[in-house]
């Protein structure tokens, strides 16, 4: 009986080193370094939802990414990694090894994708650019109101739908504004978020330049203050064509027509934004700066020259005409209409 427990100890202790061998053999298989990228630095590999570990791991071999699908879903299993394996989008990198694959794949380190939505474009313009990204899925849905998106660079990953775009760049308007509303300055002469909105997309039409958002808002809150028409072009421009380029100047029977957004014939904000504006404006229109200034006009190198009387401004208007009308006689100085500011 002896003899035979110090076989069946001398056993165990011979399998134990055996299973010892093979593990740490499959761990230095599991980690040594994989095939190189059929090209390039790396190789992308989409992985659905849904796919279990042996499909992961085939669909891995066939990419030319490992080299052993069955060592893989084993070494797997081995490790208890079994369900961590996350769907996604994947940049393989060359000659990684079995053990790197896996835990891009645990730490579901997709490739990113972006959309960037520029500042001043429409909620149809947006729907447009989401419609028209090949990587998103799905139907985009109705359009938002107009205001309702926070333009910026979102990133996402590949299976992500239209309509989830569309509502976390949603989302992130309404959280910017749960931010910024409870900071602004008092005396304001607008008492909600949707009029703040509103005055910020003006604002954005009005000016390409950062540095001007702060000095454009204050004068249209010295306007509004004052009773004074805010005399806005793109206000007029977005009731004659909904925030699309109208390609030309403003007639005289545009500026006369008494609409809703005609802003040199009706008083106040217009009933809705005009655009969707970005951060800057937003925060130039609850913070602006105090000053005296009621107008600004074109100065012909794309900014603006700002006034806070009448006199003073007429005088700016002349400079700016005959600017206009260098650029006129000059074909290399000209502009694009749409860029040009009329006179205030």
């Amino acid at each position: 009986m002896r003899v035979v427990g110090k076989i069946l100890v001398l056993g165990v202790i011979i399998g134990a080193l055996l299973l010892a061998a093979l593990y740490a053999g499959g761990e230095a298989w599991f980690s040594r370094a994989g095939p190189p990228a059929k090209s390039g630095t790396e190789t992308v590999v989409l992985l659905e939802h849904g796919l279990g570990v042996n499909a992961i791991a085939r669909r891995l071999e066939q990419a030319g990414v490992i080299d052993n699908a069955l060592i893989f879903a084993l070494w797997t299993r081995i490790k208890g990694e079994g369900g961590a394996l996350k769907a996604g989008e994947y940049a393989i990198p060359s000659k990684a090894s079995m053990a790197e694959v896996l835990d891009l794949l645990i730490g579901g380190k997709s490739i990113l994708h972006k959309l960037t939505i520029a500042e001043g474009l429409t909620s149809a313009q947006v729907i447009r650019l989401v419609a028209a990204d090949a990587v998103l899925t799905g139907d985009a849905a109705a359009t938002p109101p107009e205001g309702a998106l926070l333009p910026e660079t979102y990133l996402f990953t590949r299976g992500t739908t239209r309509a989830d775009i569309v509502a976390k760049i949603r989302k992130a308007h309404d959280d910017l504004l749960l931010d910024l509303w409870p900071k602004r300055v008092g005396d304001l002469p607008f008492s909600t978020v949707d009029e703040a909105v509103t005055l910020a997309s003006i604002v954005e039409k009005e000016t390409a330049l950062a540095e001007e958002r702060p000095r454009v808002a204050a004068v249209y809150i010295n306007r509004l203050r004052k009773h004074m028409l805010l005399q806005s072009d793109p206000s007029v421009i977005y009731g004659i064509t909904k925030g699309e380029p109208l390609g030309r100047g403003l007639r005289q029977s545009e500026l006369e027509a008494k609409t809703p957004y005609n802003t040199y014939q009706v008083a106040g904000l217009p009933p809705t934004p005009i655009d969707n504006p970005g951060r800057a404006s937003i925060e130039a229109v609850l913070n602006p700066p105090h000053t005296n200034e009621l107008y600004f006009v074109a100065n012909g190198s794309g900014g603006h020259v700002f006034a806070s009387t009448l006199e003073q401004h007429q005088e700016n208007v002349r400079k700016w005409r005959k600017v206009e009308r260098l650029q006129a006689e000059t074909p290399m100085l000209r502009r694009d209409p749409g860029e040009l500011r009329r006179a205030r």
